[in-house]
């Protein structure tokens, strides 16, 4: 009796200890060494977490306007459990939603979710997700709430990055003086070779946290979308990742980089805005002047270039002669881009007023456009404005990228269209006016995709949301898994290139692949902008 006691007692007492000692795991902050140095993240309950991670030195003073270098190494333990500073941009989006301290051009940091532990990673070969985010080019911020990564760890199971990259004339500045400099004779698209530089940490440093290096696939949303384009046409990152996903935006059509001799052309005429008359001059101004003249009346837009270097030539012309990036490629679009309201420019949606749009903007094919948009009435003006606005602005370029890889880049091609229009906001703007959207507009799909309509209070969201969030969430984590959107509990998604059924996933409360309902609009749109960049 005495014998059963004394087991029951070290039992128990077992049991203590091995609570004990889960509770320690918990408590105790994880640490993981990096190439550069060894860095303190968060348990936040299974999950790992770790920002603020520098991927490059800080592109300051000398370092303004040249490729990232690779981060010092550091001694001690870099405490890693807060976002690291913004990259400096204007407050020009009013969804964006920013967890960084402070904007500055020392901004070149990193975050990583994790579901394994320090302890567990080298035992793990996770497959690992890198999200670009979007914003124009002009803002954003790897800190943002609907890029979080909390629940791709946690519920998928992947590895998850978000990084920030530079932007606006920081960026994406060309001048005569930088490609002097330069040992490749090119000059901008910055911003693109920090996240060739992230993607470079990546294959270095994430199998510390238990993923693949070699299970990698970059995703972004707009310019994060229009990234990811890039970042399959280069030769500095093609073999840094396995597959790629793209919402809303492409290198391509309206969306194609500007050639280098213009870029600088633009720089110079930013240069003389500001009063300087050489690169020195440039350097040392202090960034918030930059910045505060990238906002005035007359200054040119910086965004990607064809460098000679980051990008040899036009994406269009790597494409077509299948020198991109060979790997599963997963893109769409919204299904309202673009408002009909911005085609028209606030005039009413008569057929008249979008017949002298037309007229205007398309000239001697106008009447080729007039009939393939419907616009005998009022609703047909607001469909066919809307999905000629939305063409314009980031539907063709994603079409356009579709097509090309399709037939030169050897791998499946998924593509899909989401249509699930946002549920009414929770307060009433303040003229009381509280509806929801007809379709689903730019950027809407992130939270959906990301698994992060918790995080974006200003919605009410319903049932039917979290069912497509489900969904989708599921086709992208299966992607990045597998390089491919099928398995348990979501509709069957075959690819688009496969035979010349040009199908795509329509992504709702009911989801199901469908034919293509709008190919002869862009093919006919494909003809204009073809004749344009030849």
């Amino acid at each position: 009796m005495k014998t059963i006691s004394i087991l029951c007692l070290l039992g128990f007492l077992n049991i203590l200890s091995a609570k004990a000692q889960s509770n320690s795991n918990y408590s105790t902050p994880p640490q993981v060494n990096t190439v550069d140095g060894a860095i303190q993240g968060i348990n936040d309950s299974g999950v790992y977490i770790y920002k603020g991670i520098p991927y490059a030195q800080p592109p300051v003073g000398n370092l303004r306007w040249k490729p990232p270098k690779p981060a010092k190494m550091w001694s001690g333990v870099l405490k890693a459990d807060h976002f690291g500073n913004g990259c400096m941009q204007r407050p020009i989006f009013s969804d964006m939603n920013f967890r960084f301290p402070k904007k500055s051009e020392d901004c070149l940091y990193l975050n990583v979710w994790s579901p394994v532990s320090p302890s567990e990673a080298k035992k793990e070969h996770l497959p690992v997700l890198v999200y670009f985010y979007g914003g124009g080019f002009m803002a954003g911020d790897g800190s943002e709430y609907r890029y979080d990564g909390e629940s791709m760890a946690r519920n998928k199971g992947i590895v998850t990055v978000t990084a920030n990259y530079r932007l606006n004339v920081f960026g994406f500045f060309a001048y005569p003086g930088l490609a002097k400099e330069s040992p490749h004779h090119a000059a901008g698209n910055y911003g693109l070779m920090d996240q060739v530089q992230v993607l470079k940490w990546v294959k270095k440093n994430i199998a510390a946290f238990g993923g693949d290096p070699n299970k990698v696939t970059i995703d972004g949303e707009s310019a994060g979308s229009m990234s990811v384009s890039g970042l399959m046409a280069s030769p500095l990152s093609q073999n840094l990742f396995r597959g790629a996903v793209g919402e809303s935006g492409g290198l391509f059509g309206p969306l194609t980089p500007t050639p280098l001799k213009k870029a600088e052309q633009q720089g110079e005429k930013f240069a003389k805005m500001v009063g300087a008359s050489s690169l020195a001059q440039l350097r040392a101004m202090p960034a918030s002047k930059l910045l505060k003249a990238t906002g005035e009346k007359g200054s040119p837009y910086f965004s990607d270039d064809i460098d000679g270097y980051f990008l040899p030539e036009s994406p269009t012309k790597i494409f077509e002669a299948g020198k991109q990036a060979h790997v599963p490629l997963l893109l769409g679009w919204n299904s309202e881009e673009m408002g009909y309201q911005a085609l028209l420019m606030g005039k009413k949606p008569i057929p008249e007023n979008f017949e002298k749009v037309v007229k205007k903007d398309y000239g001697d094919h106008a009447d080729q456009i007039l009939k393939l948009f419907p616009h005998a009435n009022e609703q047909q003006v607001k469909e066919s404005g809307t999905s000629l606005a939305s063409d314009r602005f980031t539907l063709f370029s994603t079409w356009k990228w579709a097509e090309l890889q399709s037939k030169t880049g050897g791998q499946p091609v998924y593509r899909y269209y989401f249509s699930r229009a946002r549920p009414k906001k929770r307060n009433p703007s303040k003229n009381g006016q509280n509806s929801r959207p007809t379709g689903a507009v730019h950027s809407a799909e992130i939270e959906y995709v990301m698994g992060n309509l918790p995080t974006n209070r200003v919605y009410d969201w319903q049932p039917g949301d979290y069912k497509v969030s489900h969904i989708f969430q599921d086709f992208d984590a299966n992607f990045v898994k597998h390089g491919n959107p099928n398995g348990l509990g979501v509709p069957f998604w075959a690819p688009f290139n496969l035979g010349n059924k040009h199908e795509v996933m329509q992504i709702d409360v009911h989801t199901f692949l469908r034919p293509s309902k709008h190919r002869k609009q862009l093919l006919y749109l494909n003809k204009l902008y073809t004749q344009k960049n030849n």
